[in-house]
């Protein structure tokens, strides 16, 4: 699921994103490593996409950018990493305009389209900016939203070199959504914190501030319900008619074996008219559903095959949708088509 970018309906991206929800024993463990005076070079802050690693990453720089001597008064009896919107560095990192942090993320290419991943060209930037005169704190952080997008080996490589030869105050807080398969390298340089699943209260919470909604809405309890612990998700819920397509797609799903044609043409017909978000929940709603069932089946490998068949299925039908900008709606039913003869199984 990809983080919003836009306005309106969707949620502000984590540079501008001021509080964190569900976290406070992460916040509470870099806290105290500031305090201590030993803060650690590099984090790498890992867990499932939208719980709000990149939130904390930014909420880190932010902090220490604007207490750069952890040894004050005012960071000793910090509680929490906070920082107001109106602080001049909050600012600044919200406008992407602060000198002292540099991120690393996917870019739009020539065409105008945002890359698959981080390319080595990027990450060769950190030369330059760690060698260059840090402002009058001194500190100099990168954050890597994700780690996981780096071109490899290539430009996994080039991070490590920085990371193994840290210049002095020099702070990297790398995101990743998949931690284990990082290169070990660039694990052991780190220090792991590990982010879960939001309980729905906080889903709620988080989401209804995002959108400027009242987090005891229905419809946000709702979505928060469904979004297994991913802000993210429940924004992207909330958006347009995703949170309408997944109720839909849960009694065709509960209907399997049997087909509502009728239903599909007018799924397809929505999928075909909607962005991305929707087709995005349209395609994790079946992943939820396949993991579902692949738990409560037992471990026989004749009953476990069909799902599994499925699930490669519908991950290369839906790159073939996307990297050839295909019809949506055959797939739908070509999708459900397998979802029925699985279900009979």
């Amino acid at each position: 699921m990809n983080r919003s970018q836009a306005r309106g309906l969707e949620a502000p991206p984590p540079r501008e994103t001021a509080a964190l929800f569900g976290h406070a024993d992460a916040e509470r463990t870099v806290l105290a490593a500031y305090r201590s005076g030993r803060m650690p070079h590099a984090w790498l802050i890992g867990g499932p996409q939208g719980v709000g690693k990149a939130t904390l990453a930014y909420r880190v720089a932010r902090f220490v950018l604007a207490h750069p001597d952890s040894s004050t008064e005012e960071v000793q009896a910090a509680q929490t990493l906070a920082l107001e919107s109106a602080h001049p560095v909050a600012r600044r990192v919200a406008a992407q305009a602060h000198p002292d942090v540099l991120t690393l993320e996917r870019t739009p290419g020539p065409s105008g389209a945002v890359r698959s991943v981080i390319t080595v060209d990027e990450v060769r930037r950190t030369v330059g900016f760690f060698g260059s005169t840090a402002g009058a704190g001194g500190w100099r952080i990168c954050i890597v939203d994700s780690a996981d997008d780096l071109q490899s080996p290539q430009g996994a490589n080039a991070l490590l070199k920085v990371l193994e030869e840290p210049p002095s105050r020099a702070l990297f807080l790398l995101v990743s959504h998949a931690p284990g398969r990082l290169l070990a390298t660039i694990r052991s340089r780190c220090r792991r914190l590990t982010l879960r699943p939001l309980g729905a209260a906080d889903v709620a919470q988080a989401a209804a501030q995002a959108l400027a909604r009242d987090a005891a809405d229905p419809e946000v309890l709702k979505a928060a319900g469904a979004a297994q612990g991913s802000v993210a998700r429940a924004t992207i819920l909330l958006g347009g008619a995703a949170l309408a397509v997944r109720d839909r797609m849960i009694e065709l799903l509960g209907s399997l074996p049997q087909i509502d044609l009728q239903a599909l043409h007018t799924l397809g017909d929505t999928l075909g008219r909607s962005d991305d978000t929707v087709f995005s929940t349209f395609v994790e709603t079946i992943q939820d559903w396949l993991s579902d069932q692949l738990r409560v089946r037992d471990a026989q490998a004749s009953r476990l095959a069909p799902l599994a068949e499925v699930w490669e299925k519908l991950d290369r039908a839906v790159r073939d949708v996307e990297v050839f900008n295909l019809d949506r709606k055959p797939m739908v039913f070509a999708v459900f088509g397998l979802l029925a003869e699985a279900a009979r199984h």
